[in-house]
């Protein structure tokens, strides 16, 4: 199969010479650094050179491949050891994977048989533990990952022994026979590019020089302008000095001016008319050269769905739709690795046998969608099946089992809660481990990709009926198309794509519910709030109407309420330059047609804010009945994403006497530190956009917030979780077991004191 000239094959070799030289630094860094947290990318790398390998049908590739995953898993667990003798061996691996990428299709199988014995040579090392001592000397503690199912692997501690007829020959040097190609600079990447595109660009082009040439011809005009003006002062000269001058000779030379300046008046509009609307034309065909259809991304599909069913035996047939949905190039290339993750986990874990299908009365030939369509300025990506839908009770059993959360908060968690556990680093439901699954590396990635572009994901299902993985995506990240608003008089920018709706409304529109402003827009309750006062801006002056933008955030709608609406433009984002480090609310910026400059808002930070403001999570009460008066007033920001482990954490220190902020995550927890002072923080870890590690390290690197006391609250009690945390620089490290008693508020109090003390 091949696209516009490239053939899967072509996208194999792609993918090798990126993974491997991933591998490669990785491993390097990993060696010298022993840093811990460089094995996870190590592992999805090969996981995805693995994947690549199975779909071209390079079956040396996939062995190789896999048996490197397996050591790098076992590495990352703790029980292998890092050292040189098995860098190097690693090393070897990743310049077959490199040197595989500059072999021809039609030479697979020569290539294959030549190299078959030195990959079976260095997957029997990878399968073999190292020697006691040197585990004893270089072991790396287990890293954040859950761990495979015990039942599915041979333990670590018994080595596979050597072959009876030789002992593994000693490892080659690790430089590679034939040196990989240098990475292209961003200025050398080649990218495709549709004909018909390049000749509209061509076209386009010509016709922006020919109209350029006209300012020739409107010099000419100024030229001629200038010559009568002189004329004219001659003229007038000649009358002041009394010479004889006949009001018709004026008049005549006043006429050629208008005249002449008429018709430059006319050429002027003309040449600025057709130079917009090339320039406009110019523009928006150079967007289209970067766009792709979404076929592009799907071109590995069918053969995955194939390959993997026949492997598993089980029947399932592809549907493909939206494939002429135009996305961003950039984009297109991020999804390729979510969309094969999610075919492969709804052909595993989400089709039943053709037995089961037939008992439950289903078709024996299940059915995985693959679909892409432009949604509100957007780009929805959906996968799907008709397979058995996640069995939630067994998910509740799986997260009790990992001791991720207590029973009491499990049954409390909605659907949507539940669900998001799927997400996390190492958890996986897989009962055993395979070379498809069972690692728990997959729908982080997918998460992680989607977050990294603006975008969001959520998993939709139905016991017996299948499930759904919705992704909602910008349809490009260089051009957008934005409402301009007014906030606390300045101009700002607000993408459509985020935005439901926008409304301008009257003062009999508005109520007030316990003590909100409320409006019904689309006979819906929404609660309002003042973008500027988000902001920190000053508040405008009453008017008889207000501007209200609706966003949905949380899965309910709510307003913005802004001084006006400026218009709409499309607008090219550029990103803030770093020396402003990071401002909240704030995405990016961009330059307006007339030339000014507008600051792009994040609508996710302002919505979450906006949401936190309405939500009675975020009210602030008087605390009763406390024991320790002296932190009666004390302030504390708890940072959870989980809405039911945030509501308990707030209870619990409100009646304990404190006032209590909440942010849903990292980033939101960042801009509350930014806007308002606490005494204490205290964070979850693993949430979206930014997690608990990455806000502790830009926490204490901030000298106002350096000596802040932050307390981590993990479902994670592992030695080396707790480890992680403090490293980063938390204060104390807890789990969400000290819910149970007081050992959570005494800590937090016993900080606070101590700071107080201090400062």
């Amino acid at each position: 199969m091949s696209l516009g000239g490239f053939s899967m094959f072509d996208l194999y070799r792609q993918e090798a010479e990126q993974h491997g030289r991933a591998l490669s630094d990785g491993l390097v860094s990993l060696e010298s650094a022993s840093d811990r947290a460089l094995v996870e990318p190590l592992m999805r790398a090969a996981h995805s050179v693995k994947g690549a390998a199975r779909i071209v049908g390079f079956d040396a590739l996939v062995k190789l491949a896999h048996a490197m995953e397996d050591c790098l898993v076992r590495i990352q667990k703790g029980t292998e050891s890092i050292s040189a003798e098995r860098t190097d061996q690693l090393l070897q691996g990743v310049d077959l994977i490199v040197q595989s990428a500059a072999v021809a299709e039609s030479d697979v199988a020569a290539w294959s048989a030549q190299q078959d014995a030195k990959i079976d040579s260095l997957v029997k090392q990878y399968e073999q533990a190292p020697a006691p001592a040197a585990a004893a000397a270089t072991v790396v503690p287990p890293l954040g990952m859950a761990a495979p199912e015990p039942a599915a692997v041979a333990a670590p501690s018994q080595p596979v022994p050597a072959p009876p007829t030789a002992p593994p020959p000693p490892p080659p040097p690790t430089t590679p026979t034939a040196a990989p190609a240098p990475a292209p600079t961003s200025g050398d990447v080649s990218v495709m590019v549709r004909t018909r595109s390049l000749d509209r660009l061509m076209r386009l082009s010509s016709e922006s020089l020919v109209e350029s040439r006209r300012l020739e011809g409107v010099q000419q005009r100024l030229r001629a302008i200038r010559r009568g003006e002189r004329m004219l002062e001659d003229l007038f000269d000649r009358r002041r000095a009394g010479a004889a001058v006949a009001d018709d000779d004026l008049n005549a030379a006043h006429q050629r001016v208008r005249a002449e300046v008429a018709q430059l008046d006319a050429d002027l509009q003309a040449h600025l008319r057709r130079s917009e609307e090339l320039g406009s034309a110019l523009h928006h065909e150079a967007i289209q050269s970067r766009m792709r259809p979404f076929a592009d991304a799907c071109v590995t599909v069918p053969r995955t769905v194939r390959d993997l069913a026949r492997s598993l035996g089980k029947e399932v047939t592809i549907r493909l739709g939206g494939q002429a949905v135009s996305v961003d190039r950039d984009i297109l290339r991020k999804l390729e690795a979510p969309l094969t993750h999610l075919v492969r986990n709804a052909i595993d874990h989400g089709i039943e046998s053709p037995t089961d299908r037939g008992a439950t009365g289903k078709s024996a030939q299940a059915t995985v969608r693959v679909s892409a369509s432009h949604q509100a300025g957007m780009l929805l990506v959906e996968v799907g099946d008709d397979g058995r839908g996640i069995d939630l009770d067994r998910l509740r059993a799986k997260i009790l089992e990992k001791k991720l959360s207590t029973a009491e908060l499990v049954a409390r968690m909605g659907d949507r809660e539940l669900l998001d556990f799927l997400f996390l680093p190492g958890f996986s439901t897989a009962s055993a481990l395979t070379d498809i699954s069972g690692r728990g590396v997959g729908l982080d990635v997918v998460q992680s990709t989607v977050h990294e572009v603006g975008g969001s994901v959520e998993v939709i299902t139905a016991m017996g009926r299948g499930t759904t993985f919705r992704m909602r995506l910008p349809v490009t990240l260089s051009v957008v198309r934005a409402a301009i608003v007014s906030i606390g008089g300045e101009p700002y920018a607000l993408p459509l794509a985020r935005m439901e709706r926008i409304d301008r409304l009257g003062q009999s529109d508005l109520t007030h519910v316990e003590g909100r402003l409320v409006a019904h827009i689309q006979e819906e309750l929404v609660g309002l709030v003042r973008a500027d006062s988000l902001l920190a801006l000053p508040e405008p002056p009453p008017s008889g109407s207000i501007a209200v933008v609706s966003l949905r955030v949380r899965q309910k709608t709510l307003g913005l309420i802004v001084d006006g609406f400026l218009g709409e433009e499309d607008i090219v984002v550029s990103p803030l330059d770093e020396r402003f480090g990071s401002v909240p609310q704030v995405a990016a910026m961009s330059v307006r047609q007339d030339g000014g400059l507008v600051l792009i808002l994040d609508l996710d930070a302002l919505g979450i804010d906006a949401a936190r403001q309405l939500d009675e999570g975020s009210l602030r009460g008087a605390a009763a009945g406390s024991e320790r008066s002296t932190v009666r007033r004390r302030r504390v920001l708890v940072v959870e994403d989980s809405l039911t482990v945030r509501e308990v954490e707030r209870q619990m220190l409100t009646r304990a006497g404190y006032e209590v902020d909440v942010a849903v995550d990292g980033l939101d927890g960042w801009n509350a530190l930014q806007r308002s002072t606490y005494d204490l923080v205290l964070s979850d870890v693993d949430m979206p956009r930014m997690n608990g590690l990455d806000l502790v390290r830009r926490i204490r690197a901030d000298r106002r917030l350096a000596q802040m006391p932050i307390v981590m609250v993990s479902y994670k009690d592992r030695d080396e979780d707790r480890r992680a945390g403090l490293e980063a620089g938390a204060t104390a490290y807890m789990t969400k077991a000290a819910f149970h008693d007081r050992t959570l508020l005494d800590t937090v109090a016993d900080l606070i004191e101590s700071s107080v003390q201090e400062s």
